[in-house]
């Protein structure tokens, strides 16, 4: 019998040796996702955009090994979003992540079965995005805030900031996601702080310059600009360098604009939201389905300042919200 011990000796040792190399040969799947942007590929989209890849990095994601992203932007165009969507669809990504509305509407019609993850968005359920916040209940989950509440906490800081300010411009697109919630929470906000709004409509690029007419024509002591992806995000250019021109102390949705020299901002933090969806991504990978993984809200909102904008405008940044202050930009 000593012939078949050493056969079986044999047998295992090639195994033993064989097997280190079968595993090192095993193939890596590839992952192809697709990433559909409401809006245009500038400096602060593209910094968002970095840290979604390094949220996909620390969950062992490496691009051009075992992980592919399709990344669309529509340039605002809910047109071009809608082809967009499609073309993703075609091209049969695993997971969509959609960053603003109109890119969650346009993929939420292109596919019911792939997988989507709103990176961000305002009130997912009032949009009829998903059933509940718990519940999503579809293919659709990840990431939303409750826009509306936010406006009158910005009004309350910016007001903090600039006590004497009576009568506040408001800059605000009435066709935006969400917006007569925002507006009335704003609204009411405002009575509460004895603040008078003149709201300035913006449907339109073309219609800033009247905007800015109607402020300087009304006398306005500050300005609180309701942020918005579709139109006033992509117009903060011309924005902060009137508020800077007419001496007026604005409020902002995002440390983006105080970067650029705005005075104030108050909103998410999108960097932060972004790696997070990075987490929804690799769940849905591995196996989980959008309808079983509750949406999530912001943890991290950012309070940042220009304190070179405030020398400039000639206000004293009361103590207590430098303390509160995320950043304050020198």
């Amino acid at each position: 019998m000593w012939w078949s011990a050493v056969g079986v000796l044999v047998t295992f040792t090639l195994v033993i040796l064989t097997a280190p190399l079968a595993d090192a040969q095993a193939p890596t799947k590839v992952h192809r996702i697709g990433q559909l942007i409401t809006g245009s590929p500038l400096p602060w989209t593209l910094s968002i955009m970095e840290a979604f890849r390094q949220g996909l990095r620390d969950l062992g994601y490496v691009e051009g090994q075992n992980l592919i992203i399709e990344e669309r932007w529509g340039e605002g165009q809910e047109e071009r979003l809608r082809d967009l969507a499609a073309e993703l669809v075609r091209l049969q990504v695993e997971v969509i992540v959609a960053r603003g509305a109109a890119a969650i509407r346009a993929a939420q019609h292109a596919t019911s079965t792939i997988p989507i993850v709103m990176a961000t968005t305002y009130d997912a359920v009032g949009q009829g995005f998903v059933a509940s916040l718990a519940r999503p209940g579809a293919n659709i989950t990840g990431l939303s805030y409750l826009g509306a509440e936010l406006p009158g906490k910005q009004l309350d800081l910016l007001k903090q900031m600039v006590p004497q300010a009576s009568r506040v411009a408001v800059l605000a697109n009435p066709a935006a996601p969400g917006h007569g919630p925002r507006l009335e929470n704003l609204t009411v906000a405002g009575r509460a702080l004895g603040v008078q709004l003149q709201v300035m409509e913006l449907r339109s690029a073309a219609a800033l310059d009247n905007a800015f007419m109607a402020m300087a024509r009304e006398g306005a002591d500050a300005l609180f600009v309701l942020a918005e992806p579709q139109l006033i995000d992509r117009l903060q250019g011309p924005i902060v360098e009137f508020a800077a021109k007419r001496r007026l102390p604005a409020m902002y949705g995002w440390r983006r604009d105080v970067e650029a020299g705005g005075l104030i901002s108050y909103g998410p933090s999108l960097p932060d939201l972004s790696r997070r969806a990075a987490t929804y991504v690799d769940k849905i990978l591995k196996g989980a389905k959008p309808a079983d993984l509750p949406v999530e809200q912001p943890m991290k909102f950012e309070l940042v300042i220009n304190l070179n904008t405030a020398q400039a405008l000639g206000i004293t940044i009361p103590p207590h919200l430098l303390v509160l202050a995320d950043e304050v930009i020198k």
